[in-house]
């Protein structure tokens, strides 16, 4: 029964989980690509065709499809790193969701600013990603403030 301890166990868990991020990785790469080139196609149209509706809503979707790229290559981003460090990152997940939200706010139909519950939890929502990412940034930096001065101490003790 040595295929069933923890070892191997957490060891075939793990080689699962990494081919499975791989995957996903390589499937929003071809999403991601595939999106970019419509993105492109459907821009290029519109220009050869002298569709001048940019300020009619046009400019906004090609903005939102834009962002929306934009986050996919952040999600991307968050998936390699993990392959890489194995370790989830929380700051690229939290400037993910910034961007997220973000894309949300610009792509707001007109009319949207007569809805205040709407707008103030989008702030809310804003204001408490912001102060995440900034305590798991002051954190960090707690922690390699502590990591350094330690290796300091232990440097001037040998002297």
């Amino acid at each position: 029964m040595d295929f069933l301890s923890d070892k191997r166990f957490l060891t075939a868990i793990h080689g699962y989980e990494r081919q499975l991020a791989k995957l996903l990785a390589l499937l929003l790469a071809v999403v991601i690509g595939i999106a970019t080139l419509e993105l492109l196609v459907e821009s290029a149209g519109r220009i050869v065709q002298w569709q001048t509706d940019w300020f009619q809503g046009g400019l906004i979707k090609l903005l939102d499809r834009l962002l929306l790229i934009f986050i996919a290559l952040e999600v991307l981003q968050n998936v390699t790193a993990y392959l890489r460090d194995q370790v989830v990152q929380i700051e690229l997940v939290l400037l993910t969701a910034l961007t997220a939200v973000a894309r949300k706010v610009i792509v707001l139909p007109p009319g949207t600013e007569s809805k205040p519950q709407l707008m103030a939890g989008f702030g809310v929502i804003v204001v408490g990603l912001a102060a995440a990412y900034w305590l798991v940034l002051k954190a960090r930096a707690s922690t390699t403030t502590d990591a350094v001065d330690a290796a300091d101490a232990a440097d001037a003790s040998t002297r």
